[in-house]
C-alpha cells in the first residue's frame, strides 16, 4: 500500500469531506491551552507547533508541515480539554475535519481503516524515538539525528522553538549548529 497519510488525505479529497479551512497568520492560535479540540487539521501551506507550558516555560511537543496532519492527540484522543497548545509559526492554512466524520470516514472501508492503524503506528513510533533521545542521547546526539530525521526543520522552524524541542538551550543549539 502506499504512505497512509497520502492514501487518507486523497481519499478525503476524493470525497470532499473536510468540513471547513481555516487560515492562520504568524503566532496565531490554533488551539489554546486549557481547551477542548478534537479536530483533524490537514497543514496545506505554512507550519504549526504544538507545545505545552509550564510555571517556567514553554516545551515543544511536535511540528506539523505543510502536506501532513496535525491534531491534539491527547484532545483528540480523550475527548477532554489539555494543557496542549497549536500555533502557527508562519502564515497557515488547514482543512479542518471534526473526529466523529474522520472516525466514521476511516471505518467505512478495510483499507481506510488499515492505513488509519497505520498511521497510528507511525506516530507512536516516532513518539517513542522522541522519548529515548531525551532520556538517553546528548545534546549532540539529539540534534544529530533530529537533523538526520527532518532536514526541513532547520529551513522552516525558528532556532528557539527548535532548540526547545531538543531541550536545550538556543545557544547550545547554535554552538552544535555551528560545529
Amino acid at each position: 500500500m502506499t504512505n497512509p497519510l497520502n492514501y487518507l488525505i486523497s481519499e478525503l479529497n476524493k470525497e470532499n469531506l473536510w468540513e471547513g479551512h481555516l487560515s492562520l497568520q504568524r503566532n496565531d492560535y490554533l488551539k489554546n491551552q486549557g481547551s477542548m479540540d478534537t479536530r483533524l487539521y490537514f497543514i496545506q501551506t505554512g507550519c504549526l507547533r504544538v507545545f505545552v507550558v509550564d510555571d517556567y516555560e514553554e516545551h515543544t511537543i511536535r511540528f506539523g508541515y505543510e502536506n501532513n496532519v496535525i491534531a491534539a492527540l491527547d484532545s483528540f484522543i480523550t475527548e477532554q480539554a489539555s494543557d496542549m497548545v497549536i500555533q502557527a509559526l508562519r502564515k497557515t492554512e488547514v482543512k479542518v475535519l471534526e473526529k466523529a466524520a474522520f472516525m466514521e470516514f476511516a471505518r467505512s472501508t478495510p483499507e481506510r481503516f488499515e492505513s488509519w492503524l497505520q498511521l497510528l503506528e507511525q506516530l507512536i513510533y516516532q513518539q517513542l524515538e522522541r522519548e529515548r533521545d531525551l532520556l538517553t542521547s546528548s545534546p549532540a546526539e539529539r540534534f544529530r539525528r533530529v537533523l538526520q530525521r527532518s532536514p526541513q526543520l532547520f529551513q522552516e522552524v525558528p532556532h528557539k522553538y527548535i532548540a526547545s524541542y531538543l531541550r536545550m538551550t538556543p545557544e547550545t543549539l547554535s554552538r552544535l549548529k555551528n560545529n
